[in-house]
């Protein structure tokens, strides 16, 4: 029943990160700093996965295993090579891997260990959160370096080269956000790198 619980959470939850709702009466942070309502509930839904990670990383048997990535995780960096392989100028202007592939394998290395070995899960939590936001503005930052390029080819404006890569790191905050909970079975959990813990 518990788990039915928690996974019944997580689908609200999935369901409010990408609608961008937040279920904090007025939305967001109430000035203060407080937490919004969004982070709230990541919190309640992920503390208890980052405890038992935690448990599983201070086990003497749990070894960490070599570092791997798959780049940028879903099928993004698969379906950039696709893409790549099929359309020339597609290939010519943006390459054969995402041009944020750097910043996936950057999170991906935090993710693989789950953060350092001697912290809180409350410590665990935020420094997931700090992952993600690092993704975030490094995808922004990304397009921004290539905004000229993208102005040229495709007659955009800077502002609207900036707006598409706000989209594009916003989209992929929310779905690291989603998918990248600890103790999923998922293989690009936060703390892949240990033996699962779902």
């Amino acid at each position: 029943m518990r788990h039915r619980k928690q996974q019944s959470q997580l689908l609200v939850l999935a369901v409010l990160l990408l609608t961008g709702c937040d279920p904090a009466p007025g939305g967001g942070s109430d000035g203060n700093g407080t937490e919004s309502g969004v982070d709230t509930l990541e919190w309640q839904l992920e503390i208890e996965r980052h405890e038992r990670l935690l448990r599983l990383k201070s086990d003497a048997g749990s070894m960490l295993t070599e570092f791997s990535t798959d780049g940028c995780s879903g099928g993004l960096t698969i379906g950039w090579e696709y893409l790549a392989g099929k359309i020339a100028n597609f290939q010519r202007l943006h390459g054969t891997r995402p041009a944020w592939e750097d910043c996936c394998v950057a999170h991906d290395r935090h993710y693989h260990t789950g953060g350092p070995g001697k912290v809180t899960a409350s410590e665990s939590f935020a420094l997931r959160k700090q992952a993600d936001l690092e993704l975030q503005a490094c995808v922004r930052e990304t397009g921004m370096a290539r905004a000229q390029a993208l102005v040229d080819e495709y007659g955009l404006s800077i502002d609207q080269v900036a707006a598409l890569y706000e989209t594009i790191a916003e989209l992929m905050y929310r779905a690291v956000r989603i998918g990248g909970v600890p103790c999923s079975g998922l293989p690009w959990r936060w703390g892949y790198g240990w033996p699962a813990c779902n």
